[in-house]
């Protein structure tokens, strides 16, 4: 009998650290600058399923992952990575979920979860609810799915890229999993990070995975995400100013590390407006999460290029709905030796199985301090507010026009 992807005799979420390494890079940066901020998340379901049948489950989930904690062996992980602080590391040493900050139960129809509390305890939740939700659909649909499955379809992946590709772009073709929030499984995940780290004809530099980054001795990617620059519409001070305060406060806690920036909370014209010479040479590089990427990539080149500072030097990191295939190798096509490029490839990598069709669910910050945030980004469809007219307001005061 072929292994199954699912293992029902454990949590979903098997540690607290089964979770994308920005948030505890963004939770270290809340803890020392924003500990009493606020806010409230809510799930957005994209794809056209009714999930409501599996809500009894994922509020037993959601109630397991108060028991999670963290060991000496987890600590002492954390403690290897430089940039974290020891105060912090402490603070996660003591510190539970707590699920009463999360309401489950459904809306028009649709599976509704809602997460409110202070912004260091709840943003925590994301991840883990995604997954949840992601694992819990995918038992019921595809009760029969094994690993062998799962091991097929890369080793097929694997086979088109040492067909299409040459051996010097395999060798400059930079891979990391992104694949925690809508893996079909953990058991998936664990299989296709010990899948690439085998045998990807590629370079697989890590894991956004912090418990899988521990357990398999592989390197943990991740800096921020759009929830820090939401906030600081909020918390930071005029709102035209709130992409330069989130970006000072980035640079005031890690000074340098972790250096990789998104660029799509508002959009890329008004990123660009805010990036100048001084957060262009202190960052590493950006993150490309919406819109077309080549266009992206050359916009930044440019602009890179308009400040003196050679694109070289720089890197852009691509995560927006990538393949383990054309869509990955034409960008890095596109760009090679033009600056450096790295790709962090999630659904494709852990629930891109053939014959089985991935959720499209996110979970975002909607207010921060009892008031509106917003996402608007690159691409129809990815935007997200609860309040049109807080919508209005922010595109009106960095000129987007719709």
């Amino acid at each position: 009998m072929m292994e199954s992807v699912f293992d029902t005799s454990k949590p979903i979420v098997r540690s607290p650290y089964d979770d994308d390494f920005y948030k505890l890079t963004m939770g270290q940066a809340i803890h020392h600058s924003y500990p009493a901020a606020d806010t409230e998340w809510a799930l957005r379901v994209r794809s056209d399923e009714d999930l409501t049948p599996y809500i009894g489950e994922i509020r037993v989930a959601i109630e397991q992952l108060q028991e999670l904690h963290s060991t000496q062996d987890m600590l002492r992980h954390l403690r290897g990575i430089p940039f974290l602080k020891p105060d912090y590391i402490n603070y996660l040493s003591n510190f539970r979920l707590d699920p009463s900050f999360v309401k489950v139960g459904q809306a028009n129809g649709q599976l509704e979860i809602r997460a409110r509390g202070p912004w260091v305890a709840v943003s925590g939740f994301e991840i883990k609810i995604l997954a949840i939700v992601s694992e819990i659909r995918n038992r019921h649909k595809y009760p029969e799915l094994s690993l062998q499955q799962v091991r097929e379809s890369l080793y097929k992946k694997f086979e088109w890229l040492k067909s299409n590709a040459t051996q010097e772009e395999l060798q400059a073709f930079k891979v990391a999993d992104f694949g925690t929030r809508r893996r079909i499984s953990f058991n998936t995940q664990e299989e296709v990070v010990k899948t690439m780290m085998r045998d990807f004809p590629g370079v697989f530099v890590g894991t956004s995975n912090v418990h899988l980054a521990r357990e398999l001795d592989i390197k943990c990617i991740g800096t921020n995400g759009h929830e820090w620059f939401q906030a600081h519409q909020q918390v930071g001070p005029r709102l035209i100013d709130s992409q330069k305060a989130a970006l000072d406060g980035w640079i005031k806690e890690y000074r340098g590390d972790p250096g990789v920036c998104l660029t799509d909370v508002i959009n890329l014209d008004a990123f660009i407006n805010d990036f100048d010479p001084y957060y262009a040479k202190l960052f590493d590089g950006c993150r490309h999460d919406s819109g077309d990427p080549l266009a992206w990539g050359d916009r930044l080149i440019a602009h890179y290029e308009s400040m003196r500072i050679d694109p070289r030097t720089k890197t852009l990191v691509f995560s927006d709905g990538l393949n383990l295939g054309d869509r990955a190798l034409n960008i890095l096509r596109h760009f090679r030796g033009r600056i450096n490029v790295s790709f962090g490839i999630g659904t494709d990598l852990t629930n891109g199985v053939e014959g089985v069709k991935p959720l499209s669910i996110v979970m975002k910050m909607v207010t921060c301090q009892g008031e509106p945030v917003a996402k608007i980004s690159d691409a129809p469809g990815k935007s997200q507010c609860e309040s049109p007219e807080f919508l209005n307001y922010l595109k009106n005061v960095f000129k987007v026009k719709d």
